[in-house]
């Protein structure tokens, strides 16, 4: 970790990908409108409980809410005052960058300068044809739009050539953002290469921790921080983990009530995947125990959870997921309060002191 991170205060937040399933428990099904609505209520209970960040992902499906996150991000913009505004990811391979930018760059003006990217190549393949991009292009096609918009953050004047689109000569990119550049970070599930690409721009890197061991996810960091100071972008390096989770009382109460929803969640998952897997009780008490990344427990377990992860990777942000499975919002807007005013303020603390404690041995 370097100085320039060490300065940086822990930033703990929340995000979704807006998933509408049938509640297991009453067989009722949200429409997409009270979904988003729940959605920007969320954000409006995380920033005025004093979280950093609000994360909103992007699918192209029946049973997800948000296809464009920059608009629900601009909604939340109005609702909002100080929290961090993130997509959660924007899907980088099937989107035209000048219109992202231009997009993100006015959602920066809405919100004072809250915008940020964090850009990945996608779970799904729906957006592909809906665009009229071919899959076999998956990669390059992340890899040109993420250098494009890069260049494009870069200045108000832009000349470019690329494969996939038609070339720039001095295009004019408006409006730019508040800020003088938007943050951008690149979004990685479990592939070295990803984490390898992020450190060779200098980006942040967010890892999707959906399951495995803490230690599990180690050649990411390390191909991530080996490529970045490779790149001499070492001063630069920044580590966000997002997981999936839910907090109660006790570690017992969050296991009985995160259950029905979390096993509802992974069958859903598993039949868009074009299988029919479901998810026991005996196995959901095995992924939730000390050394696997799922962060669902009492305040004090997910707190020892993150600072655990802390020492392994050094991370400056951890992102949770909580409203998924058809989870009731209330027990969503209980987890926010809790994760806001028992787990954030003690994690800020303690890294503080981790951090100042690993500087001073450096010195």
């Amino acid at each position: 970790m370097t100085k320039q991170q060490k300065s940086r205060s822990f930033e703990v937040g929340l995000y979704t990908l807006g998933d509408i399933q049938t509640n297991p428990m009453n067989g009722e099904t949200i429409s997409a409108r009270k979904r988003t609505l729940e959605i920007i209520e969320a954000a409006k209970l995380a920033d005025e409980a004093g979280l950093d960040i609000f994360g909103v992902g992007e699918h192209h499906r029946l049973d997800y809410a948000v296809s464009s996150p920059q608009m629900v991000l601009s909604a939340i913009a109005q609702a909002t005052k100080n929290i961090k505004l993130t997509t959660t990811t924007t899907v980088l391979n099937t989107v035209d960058p000048v219109r992202l930018f231009e997009d993100f760059a006015t959602l920066d003006l809405i919100s004072n300068g809250r915008a940020e990217i964090i850009a990945g190549r996608g779970a799904f393949v729906e957006s592909f044809p809906l665009f009229g991009y071919d899959f076999n292009d998956y990669d390059s096609l992340f890899e040109e739009n993420l250098e494009l918009l890069m260049k494009l953050n870069e200045s108000e004047r832009v000349t470019w050539n690329g494969k996939f689109r038609t070339p720039l000569q001095d295009a004019e990119i408006a409006p730019r953002p508040f800020q003088e550049k938007i943050p951008v970070w690149v979004g990685v599930g479990g592939t070295p290469s990803s984490a390898a690409r992020a450190g060779r721009y200098g980006l942040g890197m967010t890892i999707a921790m959906i399951g495995g061991t803490h230690s599990g996810f180690m050649p990411l960091i390390d191909a991530y921080r080996t490529a970045g100071q490779q790149a001499g972008f070492d001063n630069q390096l920044e580590i966000g983990i997002t997981g999936h989770g839910y907090i109660a009382e006790t570690m017992e109460n969050a296991k009985d009530e995160f259950y029905p929803y979390y096993a509802n969640y992974m069958q859903n998952i598993s039949k868009q995947r074009g299988m029919n897997g479901q998810l026991k009780r005996s196995d959901f008490e095995r992924i939730t125990g000390k050394e696997n990344v799922m962060f669902i427990g009492s305040p004090q377990e997910i707190i020892e959870k993150v600072l655990y992860q802390h020492e392994l990777y050094g991370h400056t942000r951890f992102m949770l997921q909580t409203d998924i499975g058809a989870l009731p919002f209330e027990k969503v807007a209980k987890t926010i309060e809790l994760l806001a005013t028992e787990v954030a303020p003690v994690l800020r603390r303690e890294i503080e002191k981790m951090d100042e404690i690993k500087e001073a041995a450096e010195v």
